[in-house]
């Protein structure tokens, strides 16, 4: 089973992958901006601008993430567009959560000012859409390609894992 876990930026969307992953036994697959920083060793943010001036560093992260999903038979693949781009996916979830609540969790995180991180998570926000939007045609608010579209405000991470692990046993079940 191939399960597809999306959500903007602080859903909890690596945290709540993790776990599913690792309940189920399954390889969790996660190449992010973030991933592609460390390795290239560029701060984070600076990053995120060049990536805003190429398209090479998006393309790598789908290419590389769909790669790694449609090698491995059972997977969690845990990303800003998965459930748009592993259209093989078995299961395909989507994170929500307010803007506000995203920010407070990115805060806790990375540190640094609640109103720093909000700026930051709302213009982050503004970009990755219309990236998207530009480089696949791909809505990122738009929903209606996911089974489960879960609101992640009120809710701890294993809660959320817990109702993504119930809805793949029902599906191997099938």
């Amino acid at each position: 089973m191939r399960i597809a876990i999306s959500g903007k930026s602080g859903c909890g969307n690596t945290t709540v992958s993790s776990k599913v992953a690792q309940a189920l036994g399954y390889e969790m697959i996660n190449v992010t901006f973030r991933t592609l920083s460390e390795e290239k060793g560029i701060d984070f943010w600076t990053f995120c601008k060049l990536a805003e001036e190429t398209d090479e560093y998006d393309l790598e992260v789908d290419r590389r993430q769909v790669e790694m999903a449609l090698a491995s038979e059972n997977c969690v693949l845990g990303s800003r567009l998965a459930i748009w781009m592993l259209k093989e996916a078995d299961l395909k979830v989507y994170l929500r959560a307010t803007t506000e609540e995203r920010a407070r969790r990115i805060t806790e995180r990375e540190g640094g000012s609640f109103e720093k991180r909000l700026k930051q998570t709302k213009m982050r926000d503004a970009n990755d859409s219309a990236r998207y939007l530009r480089l696949y045609g791909i809505n990122n608010s738009d929903t209606s390609v996911a089974d489960l579209v879960i609101d992640t405000t009120e809710l701890q991470s294993d809660e959320v894992a817990k109702i993504i692990i119930e809805e793949a046993r029902k599906r191997e079940n099938q």
